[in-house]
């Protein structure tokens, strides 16, 4: 790895932290390179904007949870297995990040274009996810999984667009959105294993 290849994967991973945790509008790109110990005119050498910085912040964020999934249907035995390890996942993630992280992406059209368009690309991924989960007797057969992803993207849509949160926590709304999701197109067999994460996730929770 060359020293500027390093140095943008450190700009990179600090960046995508500090948005996490603190929202992007309240996080300067003078803060970033302060954190790092460098000039802000090196910074803008490597990106010259802060919309460029975002745009591979979220690269890397989407390279490591399609790492971290590929790690999980290596180990895991069925498609119940894979969602209910990569909802945990994500719980972790959220309880480290700060909800202002999703809703100024807005502000950024170029990344938040390109989000939706990889979305929609996740969202056919999904489909085919839940239909192997149809094979496997786990989801039910009488479902129309391709209006089912819909409702639960726009589920999460809204969820980013109202004052829910400010009743509820951002973790607790996500927990029923997933629970009540699965609970609805789940087999008795899924059901089943479904009951006994639930019962495992309460007691480590």
């Amino acid at each position: 790895m060359t020293p500027r290849t390093e140095l943008k994967v450190k700009i990179i991973t600090a960046a995508t932290e500090a948005f996490a945790l603190k929202g992007i509008k309240s996080v300067t790109m003078d803060e970033i390179a302060a954190s790092l110990g460098i000039s802000k005119r090196t910074l803008y050498e490597v990106f010259p904007d802060k919309e460029a910085l975002l745009r591979n912040c979220f690269f890397k964020i989407k390279k490591d949870w399609d790492a971290y999934f590929q790690e999980v249907l290596k180990r895991s035995d069925n498609v119940l297995e894979v969602i209910l390890d990569i909802f945990k996942k994500g719980l972790e993630a959220m309880h480290s990040m700060n909800k202002r992280f999703f809703e100024e992406i807005r502000k950024y059209p170029r990344v938040h274009e390109m989000i939706q368009r990889s979305r929609m690309k996740d969202s056919e991924h999904a489909i085919a996810f839940l239909k192997l989960g149809v094979e496997q007797g786990l989801f039910r057969s009488d479902v129309n999984y391709d209006i089912v992803n819909i409702l639960l993207r726009e589920q999460f849509e809204i969820l980013l667009n109202t004052d829910l949160c400010k009743d509820y926590s951002f973790v607790e709304v996500y927990e029923s959105i997933m629970f009540t999701f699965l609970r609805g197109i789940s087999t008795e067999v899924g059901l089943k294993k479904l009951e006994e994460f639930m019962v495992d996730y309460r007691q480590t929770k």
